[in-house]
């Protein structure tokens, strides 16, 4: 089977440290362990290529700046990058097109209709899959002009999709509102939360570990360094934290001046490591003993759609987790079991569930292993991939033509649709 997966949007490097970006990869490796000939569509690259994923072929369609002098207002100048976007996506899509595929999947971006042009042009089957309400996105944190378009957009691929798999809840019923609203039918909806590479990324060095800890525990964060992940306040916990840990923060961001030069007012020792590439990530995990996700409150649950790609990377390498009862986190920390939840905002709650946990290692040892042996059982991204295919015309045969087993179909969702 020839795959097209296709990212046109600019804000994912396919090839960066983002999360977004070790989706994409993610993605890529699921497809590709099905036997899947995956070739990779993008506007942007980025500058981490995955070793195991050099030999992709991709097609490289930037979005281009809009032309000097053409565009003097600021609206003037969003519309023209929003009229550049639609023009990437549309080039992407004549150049799948060109090349010919068996299949198509697209992560969800403003403006395209790539999908729905190639399933059409082809008449091949296409998986949509849409990791943020990136309309709300837009034009609440950014700028958006042409509003319309690009709700129109994602109407005409949505209903061009065999499949359209949401990352959780909260963004199916966002789907599912903005095609109504703009006169479309989003029937074949699911939500399929983010998974992890089980394979790449192993059990921590302290899960196997007996008896007391030889000297201070690492806590570890693993992120962007962005105000809507909450580290201010796992600066604050070490702060006020009655047992001796050391905390080491992993990723890079906006806000990490500032985080630095909140942990030396407080007399906190971090260690900051700064951007790493995803291939990196699991040898920092493999040192420390608890893992934290200190996502703060907002004023709307609407606000908390994502699906915790961190903490399943931390439950992988068999780590405790220690995290805010927010939006999706409750489904994917058992609490007192993989972990322990705690309210958002709240660091010195925060320090009293690591404190708990730095001073019981056996405790927090059997969490970490139950975390791995989820991991394993229920969140691969080979598991994710397979319910987004069941029940499609994907998912009867392995595409090497050995057939497929163990794919269980979804269950239906508060949203209305399959899970």
């Amino acid at each position: 089977m020839r795959l097209a997966y296709v990212c046109a949007d600019p804000g994912v490097p396919v090839f960066g440290t983002k999360g977004a970006s070790v989706h994409v990869q993610e993605i890529l490796r699921a497809w590709r362990a099905r036997g899947a000939e995956v070739r990779l569509y993008a506007t942007r690259l980025g500058e981490q290529m995955p070793a195991d994923l050099a030999d992709v072929p991709v097609v490289h369609v930037p979005v281009p700046p809009a032309p000097l002098g053409t565009a003097p207002g600021r609206a003037d100048r969003v519309a023209a990058r929003e009229r550049a976007q639609a023009d990437a996506a549309r080039r992407i899509a004549e150049r799948v097109v060109a090349d010919g595929a068996d299949a198509v999947h697209e992560r969800y971006s403003l403006f395209s209709t790539a999908l729905a042009v190639i399933t059409g042009a082809l008449g091949v089957p296409g998986v949509l899959e849409v990791n943020a309400p990136l309309v709300d996105e837009q034009r609440t944190h950014r700028d958006l002009v042409d509003e319309d378009a690009a709700r129109a957009a994602l109407a005409a691929q949505v209903a061009a999709a065999e499949r359209t798999a949401c990352v959780s809840e909260p963004v199916a019923r966002w789907v599912q509102r903005t095609v109504a609203a703009a006169g479309g039918e989003a029937g074949r909806v699911l939500v399929a939360p983010n998974g992890v590479n089980v394979e790449r990324i192993l059990p921590s060095r302290d899960s196997a570990a007996r008896g007391p800890d030889p000297g201070p525990p690492v806590v570890v964060f693993v992120g962007t360094l962005k105000p809507w992940h909450g580290v201010e306040h796992l600066l604050r916990a070490r702060a006020s934290a009655a047992t001796d840990w050391h905390l080491r923060v992993v990723g890079d961001g906006p806000q990490r001046a500032f985080l630095e030069e909140l942990a030396a007012s407080l007399g906190v020792e971090a260690e900051f490591t700064g951007a790493v590439a995803p291939a990196e990530v699991p040898g920092l995990l493999a040192g420390c003993a608890v893992a934290v996700a200190p996502y703060p409150a907002t004023a709307d649950a609407e606000d908390q759609y994502f699906s915790p790609l961190k903490i399943y990377e931390y439950a992988a390498a068999a780590l405790p987790v220690v995290a805010s009862r927010v939006g999706q986190v409750p489904a994917a920390v058992q609490d007192g079991v993989t972990g322990l939840l705690v309210a958002p905002s709240d660091p010195a709650a925060l320090a009293r569930a690591i404190d708990a946990l730095v001073a019981d290692p056996g405790r927090r040892r059997a969490m970490g292993r139950a975390g791995r042996r989820d991991a394993v059982a229920r969140r691969s991204w080979t598991a994710v991939l397979d319910d987004i295919l069941a029940d499609t015309g994907l998912a009867g045969a392995d595409p090497r033509g050995t057939p497929r087993s163990g794919s269980t179909a979804p269950r239906p969702s508060a949203a209305g649709a399959p899970r």
